[in-house]
C-alpha cells in the first residue's frame, strides 16, 4: 500500500501540471469578452475548490475571478510553479495550503492567474495513505495484544522455574525443575537441568556418606584409643618419662575426636529435615541470655561486653538452640581474638528487610581477602593459628545460617576489628 500510494501521487502529479499547461495554452490565446466567457464557462464544470482563477489589468489590479490578489510567491514568468502557501483569503473555497499555480499575460495584455489545489485533487492518495494506516493499526494492535497473552504462559512458567531455582540454590538439591505436558523447548531444558540435579545429588550424598561413616565409624576406635591411653597414663608415675609422651597423646586423640564430632555436627546441621521443629522465637530473651552467659568469660578476660538493642524486636522462626549455638560462636570469638582491656559489642537492630544482629570486636579483624575463606572448614588464618581451635566454629555457623535461610556477612567494624552481622529478611513474623 506504500508503493501505491506512492506511484498513485506521482501519477496524479504528473496529470495536474499536464491539466494546468492545457489550460495555460488555451487561454493564452483568448483576449477580452471571449476570454472572460470562456473562464466562466470553465469554472462551471469545476469543483469550486479544485481550481480559481483571477484576471487583472496590466497594473495587476483585479478584475474578475475569486483570486483578488495574486500569490507574492509566484513568479510572471508563464511557468506552472508549486506555492506550498497558495492564497491568503477569507473566501474559505480557494486553496489554503499546497498547490499548482501559473501566471500568464494574455493576448490584451491582461494577466490571467490559474490556481488548481493539490489537496483536492489527491483525495484519492489521502484515501489510500488513510487505509495504510488503518492497516498498520490494525496489525500493530492485535499484535501487541496478541504478544501480551501469548507471552504471560511462557512467564508464568519461568517464574516457576526460578522458584524452583532459588529453592535449589538455597540449598535444597531434592527439589526439581517443574515439567510441563507440552514437551517444548523449556521442558527439554529443564529435563537436561534435572538429571545434571539427579547426578549431581547422588554424588553429594556419597561423598556426604563417605565422610559422615569415616567420621563416625573413627570414632569409636579413638574412644578406646584414648581410655587405653588414659589406662596407661594411670598407671605410669607423674615423674616418668612416658607421662609427657602420654598426655601428649591423650591431647592429640582428644583434639581428633573433638574434629570428627564437628563434621558430625555440620552433617546434622545440614540435614533439611529439622526445619520441621521450627518455632516461633523471642530474639531479645535469646540475647539476654547469651550476654549474660558470656560476661563473667569478657570480665576474666578483662573485655567489656556491651549488648545493645531496641526495646522490641519481631518474633524469628527458627531453631532457638541452633541460633543460640550460632551466636555463641560468634561472641566466643569475638573473645577469644579481643587483647585484654578491648571491647565486643552485641548489636540487635530491625529494618524493612527483617532482624540483624551483628556481632564487634576490637581484635585484629578479618582480612577482607580472608573473609570468605574463615567459612570453609579447617580454615584458619595466620591470626588464628595462635589460638586453639580447629576451624569448624565458622563453617557449624554458615551451615546454622543456612539451615534456617538466613544471610551472614563478614566485614570490618567501627571498633577496629571484626564484624559479623546475621541478617534474618523473610524470617520475620509480624
Amino acid at each position: 500500500m506504500g508503493v501505491l500510494y506512492f506511484e498513485v501521487s506521482s501519477y496524479l502529479n504528473k496529470l495536474t501540471r499536464h491539466s494546468m499547461l492545457q489550460r495555460q495554452h488555451l487561454f493564452a490565446h483568448m483576449s477580452g469578452k471571449q476570454l472572460e466567457d470562456a473562464l466562466i464557462a470553465s469554472q462551471a464544470f469545476e469543483e469550486r475548490s479544485f481550481d480559481a482563477y483571477g484576471l487583472f489589468d496590466a497594473q495587476f489590479n483585479p478584475l474578475g475571478g475569486r483570486i483578488r490578489q495574486i500569490p507574492r510567491a509566484l513568479s510572471l514568468d508563464g511557468k506552472v510553479q508549486e506555492l506550498e502557501n497558495c492564497l491568503a483569503a477569507d473566501d474559505p473555497h480557494l486553496p489554503r495550503h499546497s498547490c499548482d499555480a501559473v501566471a500568464i499575460k494574455v493576448k490584451d495584455g491582461r494577466w490571467l492567474v490559474l490556481v488548481r489545489d493539490n489537496g483536492s485533487l489527491f483525495v484519492v492518495t489521502r484515501i489510500i495513505l488513510h487505509a495504510l494506516l488503518w492497516g498498520i493499526s490494525l496489525t500493530l494492535i492485535p499484535g501487541f495484544a496478541g504478544w501480551y497473552f501469548l507471552r504471560r504462559r511462557p512467564l508464568k512458567r519461568i517464574r516457576a522455574v526460578q522458584a524452583s531455582a532459588e529453592l535449589i540454590v538455597a540449598g535444597d538439591l531434592t527439589h526439581r525443575l517443574p515439567l510441563s505436558t507440552r514437551r517444548d523447548e523449556l521442558d527439554m531444558l529443564a529435563a537436561i537441568v534435572n538429571a545434571m540435579l539427579d547426578r549431581i545429588e547422588r554424588l553429594m550424598h556419597e561423598v556426604k556418606g563417605v565422610c559422615d561413616n569415616i567420621a563416625h565409624d573413627l570414632r569409636t576406635p579413638l574412644t578406646r584409643l584414648r581410655a587405653q591411653l588414659y589406662r596407661i597414663r594411670q598407671q605410669s608415675g607423674d615423674a616418668s618419662p612416658e607421662a609427657t609422651a602420654l598426655d601428649q597423646a591423650i591431647e592429640e586423640t582428644d583434639t581428633l575426636m573433638a574434629r570428627f564430632r564437628g563434621l558430625l555436627r555440620i552433617s546434622e546441621l545440614e540435614d533439611r529435615r529439622r526445619r520441621a521443629g521450627f518455632i516461633e522465637l523471642d530474639p531479645l530473651a535469646l540475647l539476654v541470655e547469651l550476654h549474660d552467659f558470656y560476661l563473667p568469660l569478657a570480665e576474666d578476660g578483662e573485655i567489656h561486653l556491651r549488648l545493645e538493642r531496641p526495646a522490641q524486636l519481631p518474633a524469628l522462626h527458627g531453631d532457638r538452640e541452633l541460633l543460640f549455638e550460632a551466636l555463641a560462636n560468634l561472641v566466643g570469638n569475638a573473645i577469644k581474638f579481643t587483647p585484654s582491656g578491648g571491647k565486643v559489642r552485641i548489636h540487635a537492630y530491625k529494618d524493612t528487610l527483617g532482624v540483624h544482629i551483628a556481632v564487634e570486636d576490637s581484635g585484629p579483624g578479618i582480612p577482607e581477602t580472608e573473609r570468605d575463606a574463615v567459612l570453609k572448614r579447617f580454615y584458619r588464618s595466620e591470626e588464628g593459628h595462635r589460638h586453639p581451635g580447629f576451624g569448624l566454629g565458622l563453617s557449624i555457623v554458615a551451615a546454622i545460617v543456612d539451615l534456617h535461610g538466613f544471610g551472614l556477612e563478614v566485614g570490618a567494624s567501627e571498633l577496629g576489628g571484626a564484624r559479623l552481622v546475621l541478617h534474618c529478611p523473610g524470617a520475620v513474623r509480624g
